[in-house]
């Protein structure tokens, strides 16, 4: 029995009553039990609040293990400390990402602070373990809170039994590298539990065939279009339709000529070829297979297209096209991409040729971006052709090679100037944003700064929320100029003085991480 226990049983009446044992802390009063028992408790008091003895047969941790990446300088240390107290905090996710292409680390003592706003930010995870270091993953291991790092990380733990045995979040780690580096291998693992795995798990480990996606995949996604889930049918269409030489393709290109028909005109005695343009009549269990639903996304009741949702049948071209090996119409028109691109187009079903035009060409821009095709990217945003679909040619500018993106997004943006299209397009330009592109920016920004009314202010204020994070810090001492020069409202002047805020803020960052 404990020395407390003792004395609680000293101050009892009746049989369990004992005598107190001494303490040496408590002083000697001869003659008066009840006051040495009052003191002994104040001493047993004072013991509790003090500490609790060491607990024995608890596992030790083991050392944090030593890191392989130098911490960033000094100075960017210091100023992540700024930015995890609030300052400027919506550029976090760049600092991690600059520290992390410097290969440098975030410092130790700030590591709890940093995974505990993980905790609460998924979308700036990855952000984070790409600059953790070692001592990042080493104190997820100590608290189940900030174990995202570990799940979110590229090692999914475990060598190649977690396959068998992790979470799932472990196991799509684990069949990613391993299509990285082995797809054949990936495929047959998959294969093996193929039959016991849930839909959902058979439609996340499918999605991972987009790495290392080739023909000897076809099969095994030939298969899987027959699969009783939904989203694993859907999952395997669209990784086909990424295989222009498959039966797939093939497939796709058959329908695609049913709706698309070259034919000659004569016009001012010069013979032309025109597209002539009739969208499927019918929707059938074989379109469905390969991943054309009945209600694709966007569509609507026929004809209500222009301005708002498509007519199904508008959708199901756009669908087929999108999947339809380029290359079919090079072949079948006999022109380059480029002149394809420009021929004009007409609809057989006497509706709008505008908009069979815009269908075509949407379709064309989907196809381009899933099969990654430059030249298809570059004739279609250079072919002005789609100026009514910006946001469809946003998307192709991640095709382009890095060099040509600046200059055709640059464009893109003159295009746009004053349109509602702009604040969408520029959402799908990721930055940097730096010469040429920086330039027209900055010129979309004069312009609106200059234009009387609210709605100029706003859109000049989303404009700058847009750019703080993505256009270059060299534009700062323009902007600034342009906010002190007096032709601007009250409300544009704080929206471009907070924007150059920002980009003073993130030029001192990113040289301090040079340092």
């Amino acid at each position: 029995m404990n020395a407390w226990n003792e004395h609680v049983s000293a101050a009892l009446l009746g049989t369990e009553r004992r005598p107190a044992p001494p303490l040496p802390e408590a002083p000697e009063q001869v003659g008066d039990p009840a006051g040495r028992l009052l003191d002994q408790a104040a001493v047993l008091a004072v013991r509790r609040r003090a500490g609790a003895p060491p607990v024995t047969g608890v596992e030790t941790v083991a050392p944090a293990p030593a890191e392989d990446l130098p911490v960033v300088p000094e100075a960017a240390g210091r100023r992540l400390a700024r930015i995890l107290s609030g300052e400027q905090v919506k550029v976090l996710p760049e600092w991690l990402d600059a520290a992390a292409a410097r290969g440098r680390r975030v410092p130790a003592r700030l590591l709890p602070e940093l995974l505990e706003r993980g905790r609460g930010d998924r979308m700036l995870r990855p952000s984070i373990v790409r600059a953790a270091g070692r001592r990042g993953v080493w104190l997820a291991l100590q608290n189940t809170d900030w174990a995202y790092l570990i799940s979110t990380g590229d090692d999914p733990g475990g060598g190649d039994d977690v396959w068998g045995t992790g979470t799932r979040g472990q196991r799509i780690a684990h069949l990613t590298r391993l299509r990285e580096t082995d797809p054949a291998a990936a495929r047959d693992a998959l294969a093996e539990v193929w039959a016991r795995e849930s839909a959902p798990d058979r439609a996340v480990f499918l999605a991972t065939f987009g790495h290392g996606l080739s023909g000897e995949d076809e099969e095994f996604l030939e298969t899987a279009l027959g699969d009783r889930g939904k989203d694993v049918r859907q999952v395997a269409a669209d990784l086909l339709a990424r295989l222009p030489e498959s039966a797939y393709g093939r497939r796709m290109a058959e329908r695609a000529r049913a709706c698309l028909t070259p034919k000659e005109r004569t016009v001012r005695r010069r013979k032309q070829t025109w597209i002539l343009v009739e969208p499927p009549r019918a929707h059938d269990e074989e379109l469905a297979r390969d991943g054309v639903p009945f209600h694709p996304s966007g569509s609507f009741a026929p004809g209500s297209r222009a301005g708002g949702p498509i007519g199904t049948r508008a959708a199901w071209l756009r669908e087929i096209l999108s999947r339809t090996p380029l290359r079919t119409w090079t072949e079948v028109f006999g022109l380059p991409p480029v002149e394809v691109v420009c021929l004009p187009v007409t609809d057989l079903t006497g509706g709008d040729a505008h908009s069979s035009a815009r269908d075509v060409h949407v379709g064309w821009a989907r196809a381009a971006l899933r099969q990654r095709d430059v030249e298809w990217a570059r004739a279609l945003l250079g072919g002005g052709v789609m100026v009514d679909e910006p946001e469809a040619l946003a998307d192709l500018l991640g095709v382009l090679p890095e060099d040509e993106r600046d200059t055709a997004a640059a464009d893109l943006i003159r295009w746009t100037e004053g349109q509602p299209e702009l604040l969408r397009v520029l959402e799908r330009v990721p930055g940097p944003w730096a010469g040429p592109l920086a330039e027209a920016v900055v010129t979309t920004v004069t312009a609106a700064a200059r234009r009387p009314g609210t709605p100029a202010e706003h859109t000049l204020t989303q404009l700058c929320r847009l750019a703080d994070q993505r256009l270059s810090p060299t534009a700062a001492p323009r902007l600034e100029a342009l906010a002190r020069a007096g032709d601007t409202g009250g409300g544009a002047v704080r929206a471009l003085l907070d924007l150059t805020e920002t980009l003073r803020f993130r030029d001192e960052m990113l040289k301090e991480l040079d340092l």
